[in-house]
């Protein structure tokens, strides 16, 4: 799976660009805040129907377009390669008077829902700011699990959207029944459709985070040269299996993380013991009004050597496992679907040692095609150069070759 046409109009500082792209690692060069990352964002954003950084969509509109056309906007096009299919992806956002943002979605014109564009381009993006997989709240992690998912299994994002539904609905009624208003027989709906849409969730996180361990260990051993083993490790809100919580706080022996990768429960299984939980939770559920257990509230830990790296780890092993977990992804997306996705790489050099460049160099070129950025061509072996698609210079907004 490649690019060979990417086309932005009025997408954050790029008024107008029509980029013909080809297989292979393409380099980016340009300073900071010159576009290099406002490219990469595009791109996601054609894969995922969403931004990466802006907190409204409102924000990747052109500022220019916002403040003098009559009608602003703002649209992404790509045009994309694929084992046995070429097709066109295009994105139109439009505000309203209101401020608020009206997204039509194309595939080859025709238009389409976010959940039906969502893994048609397969990408996987690395920034900087990534570390805060590993060292941040739990909702980043699950944002990444959502992420990569709905990109490799069209069920999931189904269930995710209904589970998210479900979730605003039964809330709102466990409120209302905290102030005595109603009949808690109310919930039987609720928490059936809860259970039946979260089981969905919970066991593809349960089975690609136990691919992700494997495929990830591999990728942190080769980038830390065989020093260390990183695991990672499911942490349910709610458990079908009821196993003891782990003590994070000392080094984890293997034996106790091997139940998350071995295990094996179907949906219906999962389904019924969380319709369990939820019943023996209600009157606790009412009393707060909200819904305390389900994949709304699930972690993922990431391990050294037993270590949590949430609480000990180095900056060095928290960036080298950023980078294990996006390679893993790589690996997982082209073992479920058979092609290797789009990978996106933001300024990643910075920080990495000499040995740690050369190894990433080298995966880099695993990939049918790959985006890089960097402030510095030096960041670069010559000998990665000569072997680049291509060579671009990002200039405020502009992108020449070199």
């Amino acid at each position: 799976m490649h690019l060979t046409k990417l086309a932005l109009v009025n997408f954050r500082n790029y008024a107008g660009l029509v980029l013909d792209l080809g297989p292979g690692p393409l380099l980016l060069c340009g300073d900071n805040a010159q576009g290099k990352t406002n490219l990469l964002e595009a791109i996601y954003f054609l894969a995922t129907t969403r931004s990466t950084f802006a907190r409204a969509e409102r924000q990747v509109i052109n500022w220019q377009s916002l403040e003098h056309d009559a009608l602003p906007f703002a649209r992404l096009e790509a045009h994309v390669q694929r084992q046995n299919s070429a097709f066109r992806i295009d994105v139109t956002l439009l505000p309203d008077e209101a401020g608020r943002i009206h997204k039509e979605m194309r595939l080859n014109g025709v238009k389409k829902r976010a959940l039906d564009l969502v893994g048609q381009l397969n990408a996987v993006l690395f920034i900087p700011e990534d570390i805060d997989l590993v060292t941040g709240a739990p909702a980043a992690r699950r944002r990444y699990l959502d992420i990569t998912l709905c990109q490799i299994e069209p069920s999931y994002c189904h269930a995710l959207s209904q589970y998210n539904q479900t979730l605003t609905q039964r809330n709102a009624l466990l409120k209302q029944l905290g102030e005595r208003q109603g009949s808690q027989d109310q919930l039987a709906f609720w928490d059936e459709q809860l259970a039946e849409h979260g089981a969905v969730l919970i066991v593809s996180r349960r089975e690609a985070i136990a691919a992700l361990d494997r495929l990830g260990r591999e990728r942190y051993r080769v980038l830390s040269n065989q020093g260390e083993t990183l695991r990672l490790y499911y942490a349910p809100s709610f458990d079908p299996e009821d196993r003891p919580s782990l003590d994070y706080q000392r080094p984890l022996l293997l034996e106790e993380l091997l139940p998350s990768a071995q295990a094996s429960l179907s949906v219906q299984e999962v389904a019924r013991a969380y319709l369990l939980r939820l019943r023996q939770a209600r009157r606790e559920e009412i009393a707060r009004g909200m819904t305390l257990t389900g994949p709304h509230r699930d972690d993922v830990h990431f391990l050294v050597d037993g270590v949590d790296l949430t609480l000990y780890g180095s900056r060095g092993q928290q960036r080298t496992t950023a980078l294990a977990l996006r390679f893993a992804e790589v690996d997982l997306m082209r073992q479920t679907t058979g092609e290797s996705p789009v990978l996106l790489l933001d300024d990643v050099m910075s920080e990495l040692d000499a040995g740690r460049r050369a190894r990433v160099t080298a995966m880099v070129g695993d990939v049918e095609q790959s985006i890089v950025t960097t402030t510095d061509w030096d960041d670069f072996t010559d000998a990665f150069r000569d072997r680049a698609a291509g060579l671009l210079q990002v200039v405020d907004g502009e992108v020449e070759p070199v």
